[in-house]
């Protein structure tokens, strides 16, 4: 058996100096933004086609890869008790790491108050601004529990990879690849020609993050010269509390799990900041799936563990996201002098709960999915939502660091809980703070 072996995400063109590392370059490109949004805001949000283009080019192979890796660790797998076993592990992780991510959101706005003293009059709030997002609400709950089971199911599968739906994309990938498996050797050829695709698109991925630093670029241009350095101005107690709770729960929640699995979580943070400092400027975790993906593997988490955990985990673990959640529904309430009772607050994490699990992948998901919440809890103001919109854009970074972040760490814990973590081989990873090679498997 060969491998391809690739250099890191860093180096290109064999260059390997300050220059030529991504973070680098991702980095000046960042500075350089701030810096024309600053002096010249018109032209700087005229750059903002760089960052959808960026988004856009990264979307178009997030479906194809997300359903090539699953499939293939699969049926790869051999053993589909395993492949079940790691998946519910994964599953009780996530629920139990959401559960206190929603309750580290609530007891913050509890403590701190940031909407207190706001004395918000509902009736003077504009309800058109939330239309659309009143609308999408309305369709994610589709009928509650039974609505959102539904609504993993694709209608067909072509819909599903057109839509770019990352969760139904994964559920026909999780029976395409026990398919495969149940058939055994006669599917052999199929497995390979999915474990070709994959490297081919891992290569087209690898071209679409060389033009990181241009995405980068057109987001945080286009952002101060639209808002201003000042635009934080409006809600910033709220935006600075979140950001603090995101750091909080990373560090002690996060690096908590990580000590369980012998691992040092600011290492761990060091080996992934090129892909961090790509989400920090454009507030997607889409962008960097793939290079995620390959950097577990290359410290030596094994390739099924990786393939099941990380898709999975943009959906249904979302940690930073969860705790926004609960956040910004005390702080409506608080704004709006809302009193809210215990049963309010448990309704609240409850609801929040289910609500959570279908932000990927839904225009304006934040909002939506704060609205789907409101909607079931009748005691706040549902138009209090409008008070969030404007600072939307500078909370969903953190969001988005965040989230990666807790997917990351909880594919480590997946696979150290099921002995499938080459624990030797990650510490000297670490330590380095880069791999030596990223080896896709053949």
């Amino acid at each position: 058996m060969t491998a391809t072996d690739v250099r890191p995400v860093g180096a290109a063109g064999g260059q390997t100096g300050f220059l030529g590392s991504l973070f680098t370059q991702v980095l000046i490109a960042l500075l350089l933004g701030i810096l024309i949004g600053v002096v010249a805001p018109d032209t700087a949000q005229g750059l903002k086609f760089f960052s959808d283009a960026f988004l856009k080019l990264i979307s178009m192979v997030v479906a194809p890869i997300v359903f090539c890796v699953v499939v293939h660790g699969i049926a790869s797998a051999g053993d589909l008790r395993k492949v079940g076993r790691v998946g519910v592990k994964a599953l009780i992780y996530f629920e139990g790491m959401t559960t206190v991510a929603l309750a580290f959101g609530l007891l913050l706005a509890m403590i701190f108050g940031p909407g207190h003293g706001m004395n918000i009059d509902v009736s003077k709030l504009d309800p058109k601004v939330l239309t659309n997002f009143a609308d999408n609400a309305h369709k994610l709950q589709g009928g509650g529990l039974g609505g959102f089971i539904l609504n993993i199911i694709p209608s067909t599968v072509f819909d599903a990879f057109s839509r770019n739906d990352v969760l139904q994309v994964l559920f026909f990938a999780i029976i395409f690849g026990i398919s495969l498996a149940l058939v055994g050797e006669p599917a052999r050829p199929v497995v390979n020609f999915v474990d070709a695709t994959s490297k081919v698109l891992f290569r087209a991925m690898g071209l679409i993050v060389r033009t990181a630093p241009l995405g980068v670029l057109g987001a945080v241009a286009f952002t101060v010269g639209k808002y201003g350095i000042g635009s934080l101005q409006q809600l910033v107690s709220l935006v600075l509390l979140f950001y603090v709770a995101v750091a909080l729960f990373v560090i002690i929640a996060l690096g908590f799990v990580m000590r369980l699995a012998g691992l040092s979580l600011f290492k761990f943070l060091r080996y992934l900041r090129e892909e961090l400092m790509i989400v920090l400027a454009t507030a997607s975790s889409d962008a960097v799936l793939p290079q995620i993906m390959r950097k577990l593997e290359a410290m030596g988490v094994k390739e099924e563990v990786v393939g099941l955990v990380i898709p999975t985990g943009y959906s249904f673990n979302l940690d930073a996201f969860s705790i926004y959640l609960t956040l910004a529904v005390a702080f409506i309430a608080q704004a709006t002098n809302t009193p809210l009772a215990m049963s309010d607050l448990l309704l609240v994490l409850g609801v929040s709960l289910i609500t959570s699990k279908g932000a990927h992948g839904v225009p304006g998901s934040a909002i939506v999915i704060l609205a789907a919440t409101l909607s079931a809890v009748p005691a706040i103001p549902a138009i209090g939502l409008v008070l969030v919109l404007s600072v939307d854009w500078f909370v969903g970074i953190a969001r988005a660091v965040g989230n990666l972040t807790g997917n990351c760490v909880a594919t480590v814990v997946v696979a150290a809980w099921e002995n499938d973590l080459d624990l030797a081989k990650a510490k000297k990873v670490l330590d380095a703070g880069e791999a030596e090679e990223i080896e896709l498997p053949a």
